[in-house]
């Protein structure tokens, strides 16, 4: 009885040891190609923001300069008004 214990010990312990040396450490192949791909898309992302953020910038110093004629004509307009009074 002691022998077939000892067996199937053995046995289970080297079935054990294989299988946590079959496992995988590293990424597969199809793993790094995902990565690749996410790393890719992040990138063109990161492009696609800073050209956002360029047009935005671009759009609100033309709102501060249209705001600033706006607020010269109004000024001269209330000029005018307060000459024809």
């Amino acid at each position: 009885m002691d022998k077939y214990r000892n067996a199937l010990c053995t046995f289970l312990l080297a079935g054990v040891a294989l299988g946590f040396a079959s496992c995988s450490s590293g990424p597969s192949e199809e793993e790094l190609a995902q990565l690749d791909a996410l790393k890719a898309e992040v990138s063109s992302l990161q492009k696609e923001v800073a050209t956002k953020q360029t047009v935005k910038s671009d759009l609100q110093k033309q709102i501060a300069d249209k705001e600033a004629t706006l607020s010269t004509q109004l000024a001269e307009l209330k000029e005018a008004q307060d000459l024809l009074k």
